[in-house]
């Protein structure tokens, strides 16, 4: 494992060294750091500085790799994409302490990167946990937004219905749970994307649990497997605290670190929303299904709905240049 490192106020953290991203499939955008709480915030920044800017966040168990094609497509049209890694994620530091992290801590993290690059007139795109982080900007920033892209995600908020999938998902982190027990070892997160992404089936993922035997995978998807372990290659359980807290921040078993209430406001204020909302929805996905989507689609007037019918949870990676062509297209519609 890597050295434990720690902040002027006694935070232990890892850092995954730089070698573990060398060569990351269509990505070779320089890791850019901001301070936060005396930690590594990880960021790109790619293309013109002058061009229309795009925030692209990420969920949970991605990092900022998870928007490469949307990134590259902007980035061919003239757009600056900005894209961080939560802390615990990507290329950002991992702190040791499961209790250090909420939904507020990576609110206030994202906030602080906005602030410090005083971005304006910025589209958001937002998917899985990157919902609630990111809207909270548009809810309490709003003058610094210009449009939303909400891709499978989720505000909390009274009457809200949590899939059975979303709750399975809460159930497998638990310390006892299927995840909480079998990751990072012997199944790691790299080999878990596998499975939603279609590079391996379910009794392979048994398989790998139970007996350690491995699939073959094609090169590119070896190539991505190794993208999503890269985070946390050589850090051990101590550098999964981020990754497990998410799916543990989940309001309805954690209405604290969840920030519940926060979510409800913001989602109440964003109902209020006039700008242009462009809905983008994986049609597969069991956790935030396509009825709510259309649900929450609903509430906006001006609001574009958009169907990928085979694209599921992780819709970024499998159809991100298809996103990016359906977000074009809106856009010059509206003229």
């Amino acid at each position: 494992m890597t050295d434990i490192l720690t902040t002027a106020d006694g935070v232990s953290f890892l850092r995954a060294p730089d070698t573990n991203f060398a060569d990351m499939p269509d990505f070779d955008h320089a890791s850019r750091h901001l301070e936060f709480q005396g930690l590594r915030l990880a960021y790109v920044d790619a293309g013109p500085r002058d061009g229309p800017v795009a925030l692209l966040m990420h969920g949970m168990p991605t990092w900022s790799f998870l928007n490469r094609h949307i990134i590259a497509r902007l980035v061919a049209e003239g757009w600056r994409c900005i894209a961080a890694d939560h802390i615990g994620f990507g290329r950002s530091d991992k702190v040791m302490d499961d209790g250090w992290y909420s939904i507020a801590r990576h609110v206030a993290a994202h906030r602080a990167l906005i602030e410090a690059l005083d971005l304006t007139d910025v589209t958001l795109f937002v998917q899985d946990w990157g919902g609630p982080i990111g809207l909270a900007q548009a809810a309490t920033l709003p003058e610094r937004f210009t449009r939303l892209v909400i891709l499978n995600t989720w505000l909390h908020h009274e009457g809200y219905d949590y899939s059975p999938a979303l709750r399975q998902w809460n159930g497998q982190w638990q310390t006892d749970g299927l995840f909480g027990v079998n990751i990072p070892q012997p199944l790691s997160i790299g080999w878990f994307m596998m499975l939603p992404l279609g590079g391996m089936q379910p009794r392979d993922l048994f398989a790998i649990i139970q007996s350690g035997l491995h699939p073959d995978l094609s090169a590119a998807d070896a190539a991505v497997r190794r993208a999503y372990d890269a985070p946390f290659e050589g850090l051990g359980r101590a550098g999964m605290a981020g990754p497990r807290r998410f799916p543990l921040s989940l309001p309805f078993d954690n209405p604290t670190g969840g920030a519940a209430a926060e979510q409800a406001v913001w989602f109440e204020t964003l109902k209020a929303w006039t700008k242009p909302v462009h809905f983008i929805w994986g049609g597969t996905d069991a956790v935030f299904t396509e009825a709510w989507g259309r649900e929450w689609a609903s509430l906006y007037l001006q609001a574009s709905f958009d169907l990928i019918p085979d694209a599921g949870h992780f819709l970024q990676d499998t159809h991100g240049r298809e996103i990016a062509d359906i977000f074009l297209r809106r856009l010059a519609e509206q003229g």
